[in-house]
């Protein structure tokens, strides 16, 4: 894990990020599409809405355990309320200007969302759409697995350990641990905040990417 002074001196051959929480904030959407399904199964939602960031809906429901009820099913109702819900979806701050400075094909997306659902979310908040981008459909297991992160950085044709991971989400942390990433945590969006080793900012507007005489990527203060 990384202290704050090691990631501002160390360089790395591409950026990794979560979406929800981490480039835009959806939590409005989240909220109100969420809220709604966990009364509906008896569940307290400022309790429940706790739970569920950074992970899968099917895997959320198949971890409640509920019975006669299919998560994949319910998933796919839940994707169909989100997908018509975009209002209030916006760029954490400064995200669309410090994507924009780094070059095609070292940065990518690993999100837990289905892809049609990434897309509709990175238009509404302006978020310009990388090469490579990975769904939670992509994957056998969803975050706190590495399987995203992994998958990212292979489709970007580097290693894991040499990527800093952006994330927001307790269950996304883990996965960047676990594929051996640096993990720089964003946390504009924590109304709870928690405890984290990890280098930490609550947004990108005190900060820039540069680029190396050796093509390679470094975090640096504005």
């Amino acid at each position: 894990m990384s202290a704050l002074h090691d990631i501002l001196d160390r360089s790395y051959d591409a950026f990794l990020f979560d979406m929800d929480g981490t480039l835009l904030n959806s939590i409005a959407v989240v909220e109100r599409v969420w809220s709604v399904w966990a009364r509906r199964h008896g569940f307290e939602p400022e309790v429940f809405l706790k739970t569920i960031h950074g992970i899968r809906a099917s895997d959320v429901i198949r971890g409640l355990g509920l019975p006669g009820v299919d998560p994949a099913h319910e998933a796919d109702l839940l994707l169909a309320e989100e997908m018509e819900d975009v209002s209030g979806i916006v760029e954490i701050p400064g995200a669309v200007r410090f994507l924009d400075a780094i070059a095609d094909g070292r940065w990518a997306i690993v999100t837990s969302a289905p892809i049609e659902l990434a897309r509709r979310r990175m238009a509404a908040a302006g978020i310009p759409m990388p090469k490579v981008i990975v769904s939670g459909g992509e994957v056998k297991s969803g975050k706190p697995s590495p399987e995203g992160y992994l998958l990212g950085a292979s489709r970007l044709g580097v290693d894991p350990s040499r990527c800093l991971v952006f994330e927001d989400a307790v269950a996304g942390i883990l996965a960047g641990e676990a594929a051996g990433a640096d993990v720089a945590v964003i946390t504009e969006t924590h109304t709870t905040p928690f405890e984290t080793p990890h280098f930490s900012i609550a947004n990108y507007q005190a900060w820039q990417p540069r680029q190396t005489a050796e093509g390679r990527l470094t975090l640096a203060s504005v």
